[in-house]
């Protein structure tokens, strides 16, 4: 299957809260996309792999995703050595993405810069013939290079390269976040509490999305660091 959008995260629910209204959009204007998630979030502290799993599927329905993969990267224990970023390799040749999404580079959890830098780096390593990866019937995948890898934001409140209106998608963004019924606010949910799990945590992600949307005049907008500068065709498409 090849797709239009991959969007990585080291956690299930990375790209739930950063970026999955822009994917929504893209969906809506016929594109497609697909999820994976590099780790299980086994070291959360709510939840186990099990359930994060389970959460993660059921977002993915809810956002229309093509498919959602989860991949073996230790929670917190990896190192961007080839071990680990062969396994982005893998995906990226299996379902030859155009642009990649991945997490900010730099954040409060130490895991997000981290795996930042591992998908930038597989996503070079993909387009040279001479690193072998096979498929899983065993034979040589092709070299594949996406177009464009952007980061998007997520706790730290980084400065954006550019924003994307996803104000028609915001209650269904919100739908998505909240599958992940371990992770974050309920008054049903009496584990222990971390630093996404109270309800000032949404009303921060309401705020955010809302300062993002302000500078384009929306009501919100969610924002993307890109890696090399972007081009635009002409002036007028700028918002």
């Amino acid at each position: 299957m090849k797709i239009d959008i991959l969007a990585i995260g080291i956690h299930p629910d990375d790209v739930e809260l950063s970026a999955i209204g822009t994917l929504m959009k893209h969906a809506a204007e016929g594109k497609t996309f697909g999820l994976l998630d590099l780790s299980k979030g086994e070291l959360g502290t709510r939840g186990t792999a099990d359930t994060r799993y389970e959460e993660a599927m059921n977002a993915a329905a809810i956002s229309g995703a093509a498919f959602r993969e989860m991949s073996d990267v230790p929670d917190g224990l990896f190192t961007n050595t080839p071990e680990q970023w062969l396994k982005v390799v893998y995906y990226l040749r299996k379902y030859q993405p155009e642009i990649v999404l991945c997490n900010t580079p730099q954040d409060r959890h130490p895991d997000h810069g981290r795996a930042a830098q591992m998908v930038v780096d597989a996503c070079f390593y993909a387009g040279l013939a001479k690193i072998e990866t096979l498929t899983t019937d065993g034979q040589p995948q092709a070299k594949w290079r996406p177009k464009a890898v952007y980061h998007y934001i997520q706790d730290q409140q980084l400065t954006p390269d550019f924003v994307v209106d996803i104000t028609p998608f915001w209650e269904r963004k919100m739908e998505a976040i909240m599958a992940f019924k371990t992770q974050f606010f309920s008054t049903d949910n009496q584990m222990p509490s971390t630093p996404i799990s109270g309800k000032d945590f949404l009303q921060f992600m309401e705020a955010k999305a809302r300062v993002f949307g302000r500078a384009i005049q929306t009501e919100y907008a969610e924002g993307f660091i890109a890696v090399r500068t972007p081009g635009v065709r002409n002036l007028f498409d700028l918002q």
